[in-house]
């Protein structure tokens, strides 16, 4: 069976779902392709950052999601080994972009929020792309049951694993050797935790608690798990019991986050990234395809910034799609074979060009951002813990304000 799409978005998470969502605030229509059989909420929460919020005010959804979750006051990062606070910075800085604006997002409420703002139909469940290859000005989808999607533009949103980056010629993104825990606790009332970025270092360990709203709070430790830690992973209450006894120093309000976390509200996973310079010389588009979000950028966790990231490249994407899709002319759009099917292909081709390189260093730049911080967060030793909780946690909290302070700029088309 074969079909026809303008826009086909492989993968239903925050970058394919705001792609289409920005594209259908331009008028243009798209499909969205979802491996599985509903939204995947994976990972709980985001925390979400000043450009994040950029984005997703560009986007149309802002407002909804600020009604929804506290906003966080300010950094705090403390010693696991004894206790004590080693630095504390306000969020109330002004940035370049105004001022700075920090919460943490529940991911269904996100992906719940985004998919409700597209038209019915837009997002096809069970849909499992296995290849994809080109047929003239068009790319085409093939999925596991049997169906071919003939589409004028590709996207892969498809996360670490991506088909459509591979078909790029991206690498399989790497294994750092580190693993990360993530839950998300409720409560029945007020859980006491300031409403802050609160993060406890030490051992080799990195952990931390942030409220979402009054009564759920996102949690979660990264360290490096021996072959004997990773058999827990298994077992849910031994690496709950587990992740208890490696907790510290912290306050009792904290560890309380941790034991009221539900048995099926945390996941394990190892962490992943791309080696950056892949970015520097690899395909982020060729053609009528491209890749976003983390099919194009998988990174650590340690400054925050996956899903953010991924909120600009959907923004930055739908622009230069929209240029090239839309004529300045009324918004005629041409839907014809032969000469006007080739102009359109190299419309479509200078748009996602456009888009490589607008995100190209950006990516880059949190990529080896993270890493570093990744790096340093969890070294061990009298000497690093010294050097961190003295001089390096002034430096990382600043880090996180300054990549934050970005602006991917407004939906509308020059």
């Amino acid at each position: 069976m074969e079909a026809e799409a303008d826009v086909v978005i492989v993968g239903a998470g925050i970058s394919g779902l705001a792609t289409s969502l920005g594209l259908h605030r331009l008028g243009i229509r798209s499909l969205v392709l979802e491996s599985s059989d509903s939204l995947r909420t994976t990972g709980f929460a985001l925390t979400t950052w000043t450009n994040a919020w950029k984005a997703l005010d560009a986007l149309g959804l802002a407002d909804s999601l600020r009604q929804q979750h506290v906003p966080l006051d300010g950094n705090v990062t403390s010693s696991r080994i004894t206790g004590l606070q080693t630095f504390e910075m306000s969020f109330k800085a002004k940035g370049k972009h105004g001022n700075h604006e920090i919460r943490c997002v529940k991911r269904n409420l996100l992906l719940e929020g985004l998919a409700n703002e597209l038209p019915s139909g837009t997002i096809r469940f069970s849909s499992k792309v296995v290849s994809v290859d080109e047929s003239g000005y068009f790319k085409l989808v093939h999925l596991a049951d049997g169906t071919i999607l003939k589409a004028k533009v590709l996207v892969g949103c498809d996360g670490v694993n991506s088909v459509v980056a591979k078909w790029l010629g991206f690498k399989q993104p790497a294994f750092t050797g580190r693993s990360a825990i993530r839950g998300c606790a409720t409560f029945k009332s007020s859980h006491g935790v300031d409403p802050k970025f609160n993060q406890y270092f030490g051992n080799g360990i990195r952990s931390g608690a942030i409220p979402c709203d009054d009564t759920n709070v996102y949690w979660y430790i990264t360290w490096t798990p021996s072959s004997q830690e990773k058999e827990l992973e298994e077992n849910p209450a031994q690496l709950k019991q587990y992740m208890l006894s490696k907790l510290g120093k912290i306050p009792d309000k904290v560890k309380a986050v941790v034991e009221n976390t539900e048995l099926d509200a945390f996941i394990s996973s190892p962490l992943r990234y791309r080696h950056p310079w892949e970015l520097l010389w690899g395909n982020i588009s060729k053609g009528n395809a491209c890749v976003a979000g983390d099919a194009l950028h998988p990174m650590t966790p340690d400054i925050g910034q996956g899903g953010c990231c991924a909120l600009e490249d959907s923004v930055v994407l739908a622009r230069c799609l929209g240029e090239a899709l839309l004529k300045n002319s009324g918004g005629e759009r041409k839907d014809k074979e032969g000469e006007e099917g080739k102009e359109e292909y190299e419309r479509i081709e200078m748009g996602l060009n456009k888009y490589a390189n607008e995100r190209r260093w950006r990516s880059f730049d949190l990529i080896s951002t993270s890493r570093v911080v990744g790096f340093l967060q969890e070294s061990n030793g009298k000497f690093m813990n010294f050097f961190r909780d003295k001089f390096f946690s002034p430096i990382m909290a600043g880090l996180l304000l300054k990549k934050s302070d970005f602006d991917c700029g407004k939906l509308s088309i020059s």
